[in-house]
């Protein structure tokens, strides 16, 4: 990790913390029963933790994929980490367009799958994701952006749950790299 961001990687995990995780029991959107729940959008919907998400995820894309042009992912939980990259990536002046990979095609207007400023195939891409837990969001997204013609350099996450997420990308040729996983919140229990 970047020096200079050590500290606000340490505020944006106080932040999940005491924002987003509950210790209780809960069904995943991924169908698996869980004992604790990680509600990332009441983090990075804050203006703080829009920012640090923005910060910390640009850092990383910049270190592990520097040749990407766009960042995004499937919405809802992706939103906001994209829009947060995008960001800090202009005040940055090294910009990073944001777009939007839709959970299902409308069947009027465009019709797109990605929406956002247009992106020529070939552009290489970051895909981002709050939580990963079997990755069957992250991969839906990366199924979309591929048929548009985007080219994936890389998943980028804020947590990854070690619930075989990793696993799944890592199969279908995708690196994914998270700022936390499940022992930031868990402890020795993860």
């Amino acid at each position: 990790m970047n020096p200079l961001l050590e500290n606000d990687h340490a505020r944006l995990l106080s932040m999940l913390r005491s924002l987003s995780f509950e210790k209780r029991k809960v069904t995943l959107a991924s169908g698996k029963e869980s004992n604790f729940y990680i509600d990332c959008k009441r983090t990075t919907l804050t203006a703080e933790g829009h920012w640090l998400v923005g910060r910390l995820l640009l850092d990383r894309i910049h270190r592990l994929a520097p040749d990407v042009t766009a960042v995004g992912g499937l919405t809802l939980g992706a939103d906001p980490i994209a829009s947060g990259v995008s960001m800090a990536s202009w005040l940055a002046a090294r910009p990073l367009q944001g777009f939007i990979v839709r959970k299902e095609v409308k069947g009027h207007g465009t019709g797109r799958a990605i929406e956002g400023p247009p992106l020529q195939p070939g552009t290489r891409v970051a895909i981002v994701e709050d939580v990963v837990t079997t990755g069957g969001s992250g991969l839906k997204a990366c199924e979309r952006a591929e048929e548009a013609g985007l080219v994936i350099a890389g998943v980028f996450a804020l947590v990854d749950r070690k619930e075989g997420g990793r696993e799944a990308f890592e199969a279908r040729g995708y690196r994914l790299d998270s700022l936390f996983d499940r022992s930031d919140f868990m402890g020795d229990e993860g």
